[in-house]
């Protein structure tokens, strides 16, 4: 087995997009729409999908935003310096909502940022 994608749902697919490719870095590997079902797939990610997991944006027609509810945590991304991140991301439009430092009752480097929808994404350093 492989894990191949996490789907979030989002309220503005283009403004999603942007967050994810020019805040994140990521890029946009692939985008359908889906007339006939009123939806639109958008698929993110640091490498093509046949060489790791990726992100599917799904932007359902005529809803601009969702509930969270509180059993979903976060999306993380390895980092080289979650200080550096959280300085690169800010400038470019992302909202950072834990500074970068050690995490509570450790010693790994960690930080949040959230995307458009308030989805949160957690910055790991790793060396």
């Amino acid at each position: 087995m492989k894990l191949l994608h996490t789907m979030l749902r989002v309220g503005d697919l283009d403004r999603s997009i942007k967050f994810y490719t020019e805040v994140l870095g990521m890029r946009l590997l692939r985008r359908h729409d889906y007339p006939e079902g009123k939806f639109t797939l958008a698929f993110v990610g640091y490498q093509d999908e046949s060489e790791g997991a990726v992100i599917e944006l799904t932007w359902n027609w005529g809803v601009d935003s969702y509930e969270m509810g509180n059993a979903f945590g976060h999306i993380a991304l390895a980092v080289p310096d979650a200080y550096r991140a959280c300085n690169e991301i800010r400038p470019r439009g992302g909202k950072v909502v834990r500074e970068a430092g050690p995490m509570k009752h450790g010693t790994t480097v960690i930080a949040f940022v959230e995307d458009p929808d308030g989805y949160k994404i957690e910055l790991i350093q790793h060396a």
